[in-house]
């Protein structure tokens, strides 16, 4: 663009192109359809990178066969430290998002609380009203929202199977 800028303010008959008559009008493209939603994405919020990026695989093996939805970790601090960083919680949410909603579950404390921070700021302009706090074990419910999200579950299902894993009984 930038080049042809030059070129036409040298000598705009350089990069003049004939007019086109009517008939001979390219048609017009037919508007591509809207792409379907995805799968409700999911978002490991932990203090440690190790401890989301091990529940996140563990999820995605039970997932079993097919193709697992979109699970994003946010643990730890960007230089590796332990913690919870806004920035690279931010970024998990928006990678998990294909526009069926995403829920985020979180380890403890202050990785509930940036979640929390994060979606009352968005309330103001962006679509926080898809991005859910599931109140599971981390773990548990990290299995059990990403086995029901990859079977297709909405955000309602996916939140309640987080959820539901609170209850299972191991004796």
């Amino acid at each position: 663009m930038l080049v042809t800028a030059l070129y036409e303010a040298g000598d705009p008959q350089l990069c003049a192109t004939a007019p086109v008559a009517p008939e001979e009008e390219p048609a017009p493209a037919e508007a591509a359809p809207a792409a379907a939603p995805g799968p409700v994405g999911l978002v490991l919020v932990s203090h440690s990178r190790e401890v989301a990026e091990a529940t996140a695989a563990l999820a995605r093996a039970l997932v079993g066969s097919g193709e697992p939805a979109p699970l994003e970790c946010a643990g730890g601090l960007p230089g590796g430290g332990v913690g919870t960083d806004a920035g690279l919680v931010r970024r998990a949410l928006a990678a998990a998002d294909r526009g069926s909603g995403v829920v985020a579950l979180c380890d403890m404390g202050s990785a509930v609380l940036t979640v929390k921070t994060l979606l009352a700021e968005a309330e103001a302009g962006a679509s926080a009203g898809h991005v859910r706090i599931a109140d599971a074990p981390f773990v548990e419910g990290a299995v059990a929202a990403a086995v029901t999200a990859s079977a297709g579950g909405d955000l309602a299902a996916v939140l309640a199977a987080a959820e539901d894993a609170r209850d299972y009984r191991k004796l």
